[in-house]
């Protein structure tokens, strides 16, 4: 079900009409109950109200009158402009010790043995209808007294008044739905009026929304939406700076590169030719270069998902990155050393980011370095944060650029760099929660400190 108001207004209606039906059915008991309790006091009332009529003081010789009198009265009784329509519903019997009926209704039924035992009781007529009726021992007159009713017409009784009970609340539940579902729509109101306002909105539109009055529910949502369309503004930024300087900087090692290649065709001695290859492969690595770079600098993108990363031994990472440069070092003619400091070296730690940053480092420290020098690297563990050190032999760096030399394509002392090394590693350091650090060695050289903070 894809509707809030649609599903909302289901649960809601399902547990008032669930609720109301439970409340009915449990009404419907005790009704049914405490009616038929009140049917028995009448009958046990109505018994004892015959009982003091037929205890009346009359002479022997007049009783027979007397009861015949009665018997015309109870004949009577009919729904008429001062009875009731259901005076004739109650029947009466009467009886005197040799079980001669002495009076009776007009309705009363006829049993093929009188009922004898005293109370409440259900008895069935020659026609087979079934009485509820109350037998009263009149011991000192030796009367039998017995008042009933048929069961069918008390279940009719019963059932009209349970009616005229619950058709009030069908029609109040009716009534009462309508009134949800409209209550409903006036609360989601804002809802729908932001949904609105969304669709309304340019496809490129990345402006916050700012929606007044709105709702204390839906601050939250407007909140998110602005922090991700501000992060959606960043990611284009993002994206058109980074196209902005791979178009620039791209340009001029191109242009080299045609001139070059154009010489190589124009010269005519072979070692103007070797000369201009030379020059022509030299622009080809440093483009190469810049490429990778560049696609480094575009994978830096924070991650979206704030998943806890595995625990890794720092230590065995970063031994085996150094093994895969080793090789390229020993082509250049420099020595690799690395010294690990006591600690423990197991973090959650974004062990690609963390490669990727020393390799950096070492390409650094290697095109600075003379050839036979011995690029030292260092990992030790504190409280708080891992260090990563790289030491080179080279001439340092002047304290006018150990600012810019953290800015893009940026670079000092060093033509075949690209000026996006150092650039990477800050990067990659604050997505670690840490920093990068520049200090010139007093024997000479560099050390450039990457820290990670512990997580």
């Amino acid at each position: 079900m894809s509707s809030i108001r649609r599903r909302t207004l289901t649960l809601i209606i399902g547990l008032l009409l669930g609720g109301l039906l439970i409340i009915s059915l449990l009404n419907l008991h005790d009704s049914r109950h405490e009616i038929a309790e009140v049917y028995d006091a009448q009958l046990a009332q109505n018994a004892r109200l015959l009982q003091g009529v037929m205890r009346m003081p009359v002479a022997v010789g007049e009783q027979a009158a007397l009861y015949q009198a009665f018997n015309k009265a109870l004949g009577e009784a009919a729904p008429k402009l001062d009875g009731h329509p259901y005076e004739r519903k109650i029947a009466f019997q009467v009886w005197n010790e040799q079980n001669a009926l002495l009076v009776q209704t007009a309705s009363a039924p006829r049993f093929e043995r009188p009922p004898s035992e005293p109370g409440f009781n259900d008895v069935t007529d020659l026609k087979h209808r079934t009485w509820r009726g109350f037998v009263l021992l009149d011991t000192q007159h030796q009367l039998r007294i017995w008042v009933g009713e048929r069961d069918d017409v008390r279940a009719d009784l019963v059932q009209r008044i349970v009616r005229h009970t619950l058709w009030p609340n069908v029609i109040g539940s009716l009534i009462l739905a309508a009134l949800v579902w409209l209550a409903i729509g006036w609360g989601l109101q804002p809802l729908a009026d932001l949904a609105s306002t969304l669709r309304a909105r340019h496809a490129g539109s990345l402006e916050p929304l700012h929606l007044l009055p709105l709702p204390s529910e839906l601050e939250p949502m407007q909140s998110a939406l602005n922090r991700m369309l501000a992060q959606i503004e960043q990611v284009l930024a993002r994206e058109r700076r980074f196209i902005a300087d791979a178009a620039h900087e791209m340009r001029t090692p191109l242009a080299v590169l045609r001139v070059h290649a154009q010489n190589l065709l124009e010269t005519g001695s072979a070692e103007q030719q070797a000369q201009s290859l030379h020059y022509l492969i030299s622009g080809v690595d440093r483009t190469t270069r810049l490429v990778n770079q560049l696609l480094t600098m575009a994978r830096l993108e924070p991650r979206a998902s704030s998943a806890a990363l595995p625990a890794v031994d720092l230590q065995a990472s970063v031994r085996e990155s150094l093994v895969q440069l080793t090789a390229w070092l020993l082509d250049k003619g420099l020595e690799l050393e690395f010294d690990v400091q006591p600690g423990d070296y197991h973090a959650s730690v974004d062990v690609g980011w963390v490669t990727i940053a020393l390799h950096n480092l070492l390409s650094n420290a290697a095109h600075v370095s003379p050839p036979g020098a011995t690029l030292s690297v260092t990992l030790s563990s504190a409280p708080s944060h891992f260090s990563l050190s790289v030491a080179d032999r080279g001439p340092g760096i002047a304290e006018a650029d150990r600012e810019r030399v953290f800015e893009r394509f940026f670079s000092s002392g060093n033509d075949q760099g690209v000026g996006l090394g150092l650039t990477i590693v800050q990067t990659i350091a604050e997505r670690l929660g840490g920093d990068v650090r520049l200090d010139n060695r007093a024997d000479g050289g560099l050390t450039a400190t990457l820290r990670i903070a512990r997580r």
